[in-house]
């Protein structure tokens, strides 16, 4: 059989003569009907939906019709199918007024579809089609182009109207509710909770039919997802931040980065441990090292705190035993790298297949003008996402690439998560494991200390 020629999507333009299209379905709207002004109580319906054919371009795609048409379409492919498009009216879009409503694309053009003229299919071409699956991982914007949820929390009412990116993964899926609109017509509501290192549940609400097949279908509990211009309000009834899924968001989910990457692994270690259902609070508060000591202390169960601190020790550049361990998936106690067994008589594992986890385990030394936190616990994922690196990248460097990582840190103002547990065994009294860690915002910084001096 022949071999077909594709149009790319970077090639197309409005003088194309009979352009056929293929790409993966990355969005999907769900058909909506207005009165039709040329035929007085005619409905017409349309739906769009957004193609791509490579990991830098994809369009919008409009459809326009009677009811059998464009329900009929709309029903013949999903998000994540392979299509092609054949003939379809290549126009130059209308950014202000129409990215509006719909994803921002990297294309100046849009493509509409005519039932007498324009035909979409599933592509039927498997070599084309399986090429072409890899793209539905490839979020729309740039990998490092979003919000961790702690910091959704934090701006508060400052991004209250606007559209942002957001990574995150998923905490648990609620059930659809049905409700009618005010014209008699039929709605639904779904709620999914999103959770990071950060924050341990946020609210993401999707009112689109599309949007909640997707979420119940292709995103299981503990999947991390990218979501692209989600809207972001206040919350009157939860006095909180919550996102909103709408007509210009596409969601990708398992994202192919290596913030997604990191960001699953997290996951993964709160699925297994049974630490999603143990909900630490959503409004972290930010403390001087002084009085999360003090607080640790003052509670038996664990609390939680910001700090902007400095690392006053991170022995990067000690041997790499003391700096990469491996431990029992199960118990999480240290073992022998290769052993194919855990020396831990209390391991719930034992008499079961023995799996081990490798990854950076440090202690370490927190110290802002207040004191210092000693004994820190840094473990992978937040350590690869802080120092940027892999384990094994890190057994390949050389001592003085090592020392030279450490300094990039050490003394360097940063905003730390930890998590604070009452203990004998530490010179404070106090047992620290840090959640997540970046180099702070001096602006930040300045705006949170000013207040925690005035409060000493």
């Amino acid at each position: 059989m022949a071999a077909i020629n594709y149009n790319s999507i970077s090639e197309l333009h409005p003088k194309l003569s009979h352009p056929k299209v293929v790409g993966i379905i990355i969005g999907k709207s769900d058909v909506k009907s207005f009165p039709d002004r040329k035929n007085a109580g005619v409905d017409r319906y349309t739906f769009g939906f957004t193609v791509k054919d490579s990991p830098d371009f994809f369009i919008n795609v409009s459809a326009w019709g009677n009811d059998g048409y464009i329900n009929g379409l709309s029903n013949s492919f999903n998000i994540g199918d392979v299509v092609t498009i054949d003939n379809p009216l290549v126009s130059t879009k209308d950014p202000e007024r129409e990215e509006k409503f719909c994803p921002t694309t990297p294309s100046p053009y849009k493509l509409m579809l005519a039932e007498a003229h324009s035909q979409v299919c599933l592509c039927v071409d498997m070599d084309t089609s399986d090429s072409l699956l890899p793209l539905i991982h490839m979020p729309v914007k740039e990998s490092r182009d979003f919000y961790p949820l702690g910091d959704v929390v934090a701006n508060g009412q400052s991004l209250d109207g606007s559209f942002i990116n957001i990574l995150a993964a998923v905490k648990a899926i609620g059930e659809m509710k049905l409700f009618k609109k005010s014209d008699g017509r039929q709605g639904q509501r779904l709620e999914v909770k999103l959770f990071d290192e950060l924050v341990s549940s946020f609210p993401l609400v999707c009112w689109d039919r599309e949007a909640i097949q997707l979420v119940q279908t292709s995103v299981p509990k503990g999947t991390v997802i990218f979501i692209a211009d989600t809207k972001i309000n206040f919350d009157r009834f939860r006095n909180g931040m919550a996102a909103t899924v709408n007509s210009k968001t596409i969601i990708t989910v398992n994202p192919d980065t290596q913030e997604a990457g990191l960001l699953c692994r997290y996951a993964k270690e709160m699925l297994e441990s049974g630490a999603l259902e143990q909900d630490k609070p959503d409004d972290v508060p930010v403390y001087t090292v002084g009085q999360l000591k003090e607080k640790g202390q003052e509670i038996a169960q664990a609390s939680y705190g910001i700090i902007y601190s400095f690392f006053s020790k991170l022995d990067l550049d000690s041997s790499v035993s003391k700096v990469i361990k491996t431990r029992c998936a199960k118990c999480k106690f240290q073992v022998t790298e290769g052993m194919q067994y855990c020396t831990n008589q209390l391991c719930p594992g034992r008499g079961q297949v023995f799996s081990s986890t490798t990854g950076f385990d440090l202690l370490v030394d927190l110290t802002d003008h207040t004191g210092t936190l000693h004994a820190c616990t840094l473990r992978s994922p937040v350590a690869e996402a802080l120092l940027g690196c892999s384990t094994e990248q890190f057994t390949h460097l050389t001592d003085n690439e090592r020392t030279a990582m450490k300094w990039n840190f050490l003394l360097e103002r940063c905003k730390i998560y930890v998590k604070i547990i009452a203990s004998t065994r530490t010179k404070s009294g106090v047992r620290a494991v840090i959640l997540a860690c970046s180099l702070a915002d001096p602006g930040e910084v300045k705006q949170h200390m000013s207040v925690l001096l005035k409060e000493d």
